[in-house]
C-alpha cells in the first residue's frame, strides 16, 4: 500500500495515524486490516464515578422529592464527565476501529438521556454491538433504557399504543422514509407495547401491558412481539441497502456510488454481520480510488480527536473539551434530534469554518494566529508577558506536548510534513501557498498545515 492509501485507512477507520505509528505496521493490505479488527476486538467500556447513586431507590426518590431533585441536578453535571470520558476514549484508545464503529453507530441509533447511568450503559452498548451482529444490535438498542425513554417505548401500551419508536425503527435505523405504510407503524408499534425498564436500567418486559392480539406487518400475521417485527424487517434487503449506503457516506465518500452500496448489500444481507460489511469495504480497491480520499469534511469530533493525536495535548479544565465541542457543532450525548446530525457539509457555515481555521493557533498556540512568516502574531518577549498577564482569561488551558510531536516526526522532512498532514490533493492556490511559508520550524509548519482548509478534509 502507497503511504497516501495507509493514511486513508486510518483516517476512515479511525483518526489519522502518524510516522511513528507508521513504522510497525505491515505493508500489505490484509494483513493491516486484519490488525484493525484484531486490535478492536476486546472492548473496554467507559466507567465513570457513578457513586451517587449507591443505595438510592425509586422509593428514596418518591419519598423525598427534594432529594430526587438533587440527584436530577448531579445526574446532569456527571454527563460532562461521561463526555470527558468518551473523548479520552477515541484518543488513547488501541480499539481503533471499534471506537470509530461506536461514533458512527452513536449518530445512527441516535439517543439523548439525562439520567448519566443510562447514558453511560447505552454508549457502552454501542461499543459491545459496533462490530457484531446487527439483528442482535437493533433487538438489543430496543430494550435499551434509555431508548425506551427517548422514543417513548415506555408509553407503549395496549389499548394505548404509542407509534414513536416504531416510526424511527423503520424510518431511521432499518430501512429509511418511503418503505413501509402507516398501517405497519400501527401494527408494529402494537408488538413493542409492554416494553420497559427497572430502575436500574435493566430490561423489563410487562406482559400485562402487551398487546396479544394478531398484527399483520408487511403482510405477515401473528401474534408478533418486537423481536419478530425486526426480525421480519430484516427479511427485506431494503435494510442492508440502507444501512450499506450510510456506511458508504461515511466511511468511503458522501457521494454515494450505487454500484459499491449493492455490492455492500449483497455481503451485509448473507447474514447481517458488521465486521464482515466492513472488511469488504477496507479490502475493496475501490475504496482505495483517489476520488476517495480527502474527499469526506471531517466531523467536528473527527476534527479535534485527528488534531490532539497529531499534536498531543493536555486539557487542564475538562470543561474546556465541551466548549470546543459546543462551537464546532457537535457535542457527545447531545444529538440536535433523533435524526442526528447531518454531517459532510452541514459541518460548515460561515462561522464553523472560521473557528475551525482558527483553532489549531488557539489550542496549541496559546491563542496566538500562527502567520505565514513563521512568526505568530506576538513577538517573543511580548507574548511571554501576555501570557504570563492573561493566562486566566485565555479561552482554553491547555498544554500542547510539542516534544512528543518531534519524536514522532523526527524521521520526517519538514519539507514533506504535508504528505502526512493533508489528504487528498491540495490545490494549485493552496499548493503556491505552502511555497510561501517559513519551515525553519516543524512547530509552526504544523500549526500552519491544520489551520488551511485542505485540513477539514480526510
Amino acid at each position: 500500500m502507497t503511504q497516501q492509501e495507509l493514511q486513508h485507512l486510518y483516517w476512515r477507520a479511525s483518526f489519522g495515524l502518524n510516522p511513528a505509528e507508521n513504522k510497525s505496521l505491515p505493508k500489505n493490505k490484509k494483513q493491516l486490516v486484519d490488525a484493525l479488527f484484531i486490535n478492536s476486538y476486546p472492548i473496554s467500556p467507559i466507567k465513570i464515578d457513578l457513586s451517587f447513586m449507591d443505595g438510592v431507590s425509586l422509593k428514596t426518590l418518591k419519598n423525598n422529592p427534594k432529594f430526587a431533585q438533587e440527584l436530577r441536578v448531579k445526574s446532569r453535571k456527571k454527563l460532562a464527565d461521561l463526555n470527558y470520558a468518551w473523548i479520552l476514549q477515541l484518543i488513547e484508545s488501541k480499539q481503533l476501529l471499534r471506537e470509530k464503529m461506536t461514533l458512527f453507530w452513536a449518530n445512527h441509533f441516535v439517543c439523548k438521556d439525562n439520567h448519566v447511568v443510562f447514558a453511560q450503559k447505552y454508549v457502552n452498548t454501542l461499543r459491545v454491538h459496533a462490530l457484531g451482529d446487527f439483528r442482535t444490535f437493533v433487538k438489543t438498542i430496543s430494550k435499551e433504557a434509555a431508548m425506551l425513554k427517548y422514543l417513548n417505548g415506555k408509553q407503549n401500551r395496549k389499548n394505548q399504543p404509542n407509534e414513536n419508536f416504531a416510526r424511527e425503527l423503520m424510518e431511521l435505523f432499518t430501512l429509511g422514509e418511503g418503505q413501509y405504510s402507516e398501517q405497519d407503524i400501527k401494527e408494529s408499534a402494537r408488538a413493542f407495547t409492554g416494553y420497559n425498564h427497572d430502575f436500574d436500567g435493566n430490561f423489563r418486559f410487562r406482559i400485562k401491558q402487551h398487546d396479544h392480539g394478531i398484527k399483520t406487518f408487511f403482510g405477515k400475521s401473528g401474534n408478533f412481539t418486537g423481536d419478530d417485527i425486526i426480525d421480519i424487517i430484516l427479511e427485506n434487503k431494503q435494510c442492508a441497502s440502507y444501512i450499506s449506503d450510510k456506511i458508504y457516506r461515511y466511511f468511503v465518500n458522501p457521494k454515494p456510488n450505487k454500484k459499491h452500496i449493492d455490492a455492500m448489500a449483497e455481503v451485509f444481507y448473507k447474514d447481517y454481520n458488521i465486521e464482515n460489511l466492513m472488511r469488504f469495504v477496507f479490502m475493496s480497491d475501490w475504496f482505495y480510488d483517489e476520488i476517495n480520499i480527502g474527499a469526506k469534511i471531517k466531523s467536528p469530533i473527527e476534527y479535534l480527536i485527528g488534531m490532539v493525536k497529531t499534536v498531543p495535548v493536555e486539557f487542564e479544565r475538562e470543561k474546556d473539551i465541551l466548549k470546543i465541542q459546543r462551537i464546532l457543532g457537535q457535542t457527545l450525548l447531545d444529538p440536535p434530534n433523533v435524526a442526528g446530525w447531518k454531517g459532510d457539509k452541514g459541518w460548515i457555515d460561515a462561522n464553523t469554518i472560521m473557528v475551525r481555521l482558527k483553532l489549531p493557533s488557539v489550542m496549541l498556540n496559546n491563542a496566538m494566529i500562527s502567520l505565514k512568516n513563521g512568526e505568530t502574531d506576538l513577538k517573543d518577549d511580548l507574548k511571554k508577558a501576555y501570557l504570563k498577564k492573561n493566562k486566566s482569561n485565555l479561552p482554553f488551558r491547555i498544554k500542547a506536548n510539542w516534544n512528543r510531536f518531534s519524536e514522532n516526526y523526527k524521521l520526517i522532512d519538514i519539507d514533506n510534513l504535508q504528505d502526512y498532514m493533508l489528504q487528498g490533493r491540495t490545490n494549485i492556490g493552496t499548493a503556491d501557498y505552502l511555497k510561501t511559508l517559513n519551515k525553519s520550524s516543524k512547530q509552526e509548519y504544523c500549526i500552519q498545515l491544520m489551520s488551511l482548509p485542505e485540513y477539514q478534509m480526510c
